[in-house]
């Protein structure tokens, strides 16, 4: 599965990014403003960001660890995207490479990947490993942004 980032073209979204989602049975889009979606959605740097950008965050942040050579990683992260996509500014995804930003992985007691924790406050208030189909991610994401 494949996430696209591309202009829209000529019809309704044109003048906006759009998130398209490709899988082997089904194609949908998902409108975005290029601000909001550089906002909700970004590569976590070094230890530092991480702080400022999840856990000093007034906004509940769902952390994607991750590995450029996970498989179930790859699948898993256009789920998640689409998910936070589609809920505005009510919740951030940061992700973070387990092989790039290993002391973070081992703070938050990463030991496989995909892992996901979701951060309010400052504080851990969920996670789940693995793969997990996009209806859990939505409860997932529901719940902590309900709290």
């Amino acid at each position: 599965m494949d996430v696209v980032h591309e202009l829209c073209g000529e019809n309704k979204w044109s003048a906006r990014s759009c998130l398209v989602l490709q899988g082997p049975l089904k194609q949908s889009k998902v409108a975005l403003s290029s601000t909001a979606a550089r906002k909700a959605m970004f590569n976590v740097q070094d230890e530092e960001d991480f702080k400022k950008r999840v856990i000093d965050s007034d906004t509940p942040v769902i952390v994607d660890f991750h590995a450029s050579w996970c498989g179930p990683c790859k699948l898993l992260a256009p789920r998640i995207e689409k998910v936070v996509a589609g809920k505005g500014d009510k919740v951030h995804l940061a992700k973070v490479d387990i092989d790039d930003i290993s002391d973070v992985a081992l703070e938050y007691g990463v030991s496989a990947v995909p892992s996901v924790i979701a951060v309010r406050n400052g504080k851990v208030v969920d996670k789940f490993v693995g793969l997990q189909e996009e209806n859990r991610i939505e409860s997932f994401i529901n719940g902590v942004i309900a709290e």
